[in-house]
């Protein structure tokens, strides 16, 4: 693909490029990498990137790049990757390769096998992918997406997925991935801290084939250099020094303040939207007059649309157009297009424009793109064109348009923008004016906007617009539709655990229907009851209800809430879920929904058979069920709904417990590559490999997790890993404030305390129990007697927990097992460590938890050594070890090697296999320590805080037994725990 051709030298970036090549070279010798390369406006990012791309393309490899648009609240679905495919389609060496993949017709509009849901849109990424594949065995590729920061939610969902989900995975063996690289740009002094592209950087710099480069300021001596060399004229020392002060290191400033000495002015403003517009003003009229219409257009525009909505004659325009591309204002492109030399010369030009020229101007272009013929493809521009022009009508008509095209995309978050944008526009909009479509009015659209918004994972934005839905049709209490939508309402409460809401609107939707006679609004007003009414503990009145509601559901020949009936009813009756009748109740519900096509209640079967084999310890068998179930939701459209969501956890967790922790760290990238925001706890298990290998880094992810509106898994998980590496600090205080803290946000209307109460008490009683031990020893009864009565209340609460799980009933195996270890480990602050105690929590974590049976090994081998059985102390302590290596379980390999040292057991075996001293994060930190950055640009780098940055450095230090940052980097070095690599800094 033709470059941009720069007139500018490239200054002080040699490092940077020399980099760069290294990628390309790898990745040309079918190593497949990407580098998300970062910068301030105007630092020098496209500059440096067309340097790359045209030696890439000099060596052989194909260059191909994609453009992300600011469009305000428009979003352009895909835009940066229909860019690069159109860019495909017109390059006759991949014509074959491309009319063997679908998607191409998909993203470019041209097809009919549109994605309309989740697993619609999973293909098109699938599609995508495989695309690119076939690309890069007929030539080397080199992909770049500039001004990431502006990237719709599609095409970073997109982008999450090309990365993460095996385009740049090495497979099995070793054998070479593809001859592709991807280099993203994006704005960093843009990513405030709620910039949507922010948590999906900190995911892409932890893969393993993608690297971030920063491009820093140039230094003082560079910018002279540049400044200089890009005159033909000798420039006054004072000149250059004003410039080079004025600049701070940033190239696009120096240009501009350099570009402006010509205008002959007294002094050059400091903003650089003056000195942008000083820029502008040294041109003729004309010309300004075309820059101010193209700045309407956006950051590039087509010549004949520009031709049409300027109105002058072509030579006129062609004049105006030389003049802008002399003054390197405008920059000509493929296509017969013309694009602003940088994003922040047209957005200068922009705001320059008087509020009435900016409206007519946007009309204007909204006009000729519906003269071109009203496409799906440019309805969005056209909504926001009309939008900004003031038509609002038109805006509204075609934001609906809109809307449509993002659905048919498999793009929900840019479809809830469209519907919510025509919300917003509809009391605005004379009734005569409105679209008189059937089903398009304001009830209507605005659950729509609800589905959308549960599609794209936002809950809690579905709960807001089924409440506004509600508000449209009032009280009315004779109203079908009224209960309709505060059943739905209530349903979606639950999924946000707004549990007394969700059932006083569940109360009001069976109020309004009369049960007599039999309806089907009525069966589901009930069946929505039952659920709200289960969750607050109300078991009678849902069971008096559900059995009701059963038997009318069967009279009208309603199998899918039949099955939903069902399922609740396995939950509240008998032995429950983990029963046989429970297990019997759950098989029927499945297949009464699947018959019926409901999608939504075969999840919540599915999930309930899922989670009751896990209950029951069985987890071999829980993982194929979650597979189906999954694959199930994915052929649905369904896989961002809760209970997939919840099943996608469920399927880790159960990979986490069986010790398949690689496999569980693959499968939660997958994951994440099409997680919502708010379904981030799926992933939730990969948090606890990484604290177990030493990671505490997590805590920062886990924090996250409780970031924004209320999840309630998110806590749970956040729970579990903040309490967890608490504990494995030796941090007793710290670990029961997080474990009083997550059930305290965990706690419910019911009462009920959450089942993970069992796990995080027996958590903090092993810290608590280590303290004692020190308080024992040193004779501190006062503290002894403190830390005694808080073990007391947590074993109470362990007990508690197991004994009567959230269904009223005893805990399965998992529960029990952690139950043991809280009597164990009260046992041990009470009187001291029990071997007979320990002995029974290892068996029953025996049901198939490697890695707690493990840790308890080791407490156990403990509790031997203080009666002096020193044999088996060590044969728990062998059998423990190999499981730890196993796992990378770093922290307990080094507890376990303690022991053995200090029980003088034995001796390592010559060879035994070691774990690195240091845990990834701390190689990372390590790496940027070699390249001299300081604790704030680590943290930078790494998406951290400098403080955690700061912990970092020092438990690496205490690892290498350094002194300083210098010898820790020098030992490091020695011991071959990183390699010299002068060029990768900068």
């Amino acid at each position: 693909m033709p470059q941009t051709v720069f007139t500018t030298p490239l200054v002080g970036r040699e490092g940077e490029l020399s980099r760069l090549a290294r990628v390309l070279e790898r990745a040309r010798a079918g190593d497949a990498r990407a580098v998300l390369v970062a910068g301030d406006a105007g630092v020098g990012k496209t500059r440096v990137l067309d340097e790359v791309a045209g030696q890439a393309a000099g060596a052989g490899t194909t260059v191909f790049t994609g453009h992300c648009v600011d469009l305000g609240d428009v979003g352009l679905p895909y835009l940066p990757f229909t860019e690069i495919l159109g860019a495909m389609a017109a390059d006759e060496r991949f014509a074959a390769v491309l009319s063997a993949h679908p998607v191409v017709d998909r993203l470019l509009g041209a097809g009919t096998d549109a994605a309309g849901d989740a697993g619609g849109r999973l293909r098109l990424f699938e599609g995508v992918a495989a695309l690119l594949a076939d690309l890069a065995r007929t030539a080397p590729l080199l992909l770049v997406v500039e001004d990431l920061h502006w990237a719709d939610q599609s095409s970073r969902d997109l982008l999450r997925f090309l990365l993460s989900r095996g385009l740049l995975q090495r497979p099995a063996g070793g054998a070479p991935t593809h001859r592709l690289a991807v280099f993203a740009s994006y704005r960093a002094d843009d990513l405030h801290r709620r910039h949507p592209l922010r948590p999906l950087l900190a995911e892409l710099v932890r893969l393993p084939s993608v690297e971030r480069l920063e491009l820093r300021p140039l230094t003082d001596t560079e910018v002279a250099r540049l400044v200089r060399a890009r005159q033909d004229r000798l420039l006054p020392d004072a000149t250059v020094r004003g410039i080079v002060e004025r600049a701070e290191g940033n190239a696009f400033y120096a240009e501009e303040l350099l570009a402006a000495t010509d205008a002959q002015a007294d002094g050059v403003p400091s903003g650089l939207a003056d000195v942008l517009l000083i820029r502008v003003e040294q041109l003729s009229e004309t010309a300004q007059l075309v820059l101010r219409t193209a700045a309407v257009a956006g950051r590039r525009v087509e010549h004949d649309l520009l031709s049409d909505a300027v109105g002058l004659p072509e030579d006129e325009l062609e004049s105006a157009l030389r003049e802008a591309v002399g003054h390197q204002l405008l920059v000509a492109g493929d296509g017969d297009t013309y694009a602003f030399r940088h994003a922040l010369a047209r957005e200068a030009v922009y705001a320059d424009l008087l509020p009435g020229e900016r409206a007519r101007l946007h009309g204007a272009y909204a006009r000729l793109l519906a003269a071109r013929g009203r496409t799906a493809e440019t309805a969005a521009e056209r909504a926001h064109h009309y939008r900004e022009s003031h038509d609002l009508p038109e805006a509204l008509a075609a934001s609906l348009e809109a809307a449509d095209h993002a659905q048919r995309l498999g793009a929900p978050a840019e479809e809830l923008r469209h519907l919510e944008a025509a919300l917003d526009l509809w009391s605005s909009v004379p009734p005569e004016a409105r679209p008189a479509a059937t089903g398009v009015d304001p009830v209507t659209l605005t659950l729509r906007a609800s589905a959308a918004a549960a599609h794209a994972g936002d809950s809690h934005r579905a709960v807001s617009l089924t409440r506004a839905a509600l508000a449209w049709v009032g009280q009315d209490a004779d109203s079908a539709l009224a209960a309709r939508i505060r059943y739905t309402l209530a349903g979606n409460l639950l999924t946000v655990d707004r549990l007394q809401a969700a059932f006083r609107y569940s109360s009001e939707a069976l109020a309004l229907i009369p049960a007599e006679p039999p309806s089907r609004t009525w069966v589901w007003a009930a069946a929505t009851h039952v659920m709200a009414a289960r969750q607050l503990g109300a078991d009678e009145t849902a069971l008096r209800i559900a059995h009701r509601a059963l038997r009318v559901a069967e009279e009208l020949g309603m199998p899918d809430a039949q099955a939903d009936l069902l399922i609740s009813l396995a939950n509240l009756e008998g032995g429950g879920r983990r029963s046989a009748e429970g297990q019997e109740r759950l098989r029927r519900a499945r297949e009464l929904a699947r018959s019926a096509g409901h999608g939504p209640v075969e999840m919540r079967a599915l999930f309930n058979q899922s989670i009751s084999r896990f209950e029951s310890g069985d987890l071999e068998a829980c993982l194929p069920l979650l597979a189906e179930a999954l694959e199930r939701a994915r052929r649905s459209g369904l896989l961002s709904s809760s209970y997939p969501l919840g099943m996608r956890y469920l399927q880790l967790l159960a990979m986490y417990t069986l010790g398949r922790w690689d496999e569980c760290l693959r499968a939660a990238a997958d994951a994440e590559a099409v997680l919502p925001a708010t379904g981030a706890f799926a992933a939730g298990p990969a948090l606890y490999v990484a604290v177990a290998r030493g990671d505490f880094g997590t805590a920062e992810r886990a924090h996250a997790l409780m970031d924004g509106p209320f999840n309630w898994m998110g806590t749970l998980v956040a729970g579990i890993v903040l309490t967890d590496s608490a504990a494995l600090r030796g941090d007793p205080e710290a670990a029961v404030e997080r474990m009083r803290a997550a059930l305290t946000a965990l706690g419910d209307d019911s009462g009920r305390r959450p089942d993970v109460a069992v796990r995080l008490a027996a958590l903090c009683l092993a810290a608590i129990a280590d303290r004692t031990a020190e308080l024992r020893r040193a004779g501190n009864v006062r503290e002894l007697c403190r830390w005694t009565d808080t073990a007391a209340e947590l074993v109470e609460q362990a007990r508690a927990s197991a004994e009567r799980d959230e269904e009223g009933r005893p805990q399965g195996p998992e529960g029990q097992a952690w139950l043991a270890r809280a009597e164990a480990e009260w046992a041990s602050v009470e009187s001291g460590p029990d071997p007979a105690a320990w002995e029974k929590v290892v068996a029953a974590f025996g049901y198939g938890d490697t890695y707690e049976q493990a840790r308890c090994r080791l407490r156990y081998a403990e509790a031997l050594l203080a009666v002096e059985r020193r044999g088996e102390a060590a044969g728990q302590l062998r059998a423990a070890r190999p499981t730890a290596v196993a796992l990378g379980a770093v922290p307990l390999l080094e507890r376990i090697d303690a022991l053995t040292r200090r029980g003088r057991l034995t001796d390592t075996a010559p060879g035994e296999e070691r774990v690195p001293p240091l845990t990834a994060r701390e190689q990372d930190v390590l790496r940027l320590l070699a390249l001299g950055r300081s604790n704030r640009q680590i943290g930078e780098e790494l998406f951290i805080t400098g403080k955690t940055a700061s912990v970092h450095v020092s438990n690496i230090l205490a690892k290498l037994g350094a002194a300083s940052r210098t010898e820790a980097v020098a030992i490091a070095y020695r011991e071959g725990l990183i390699a010299p690599d002068p060029s990768a800094s900068g």
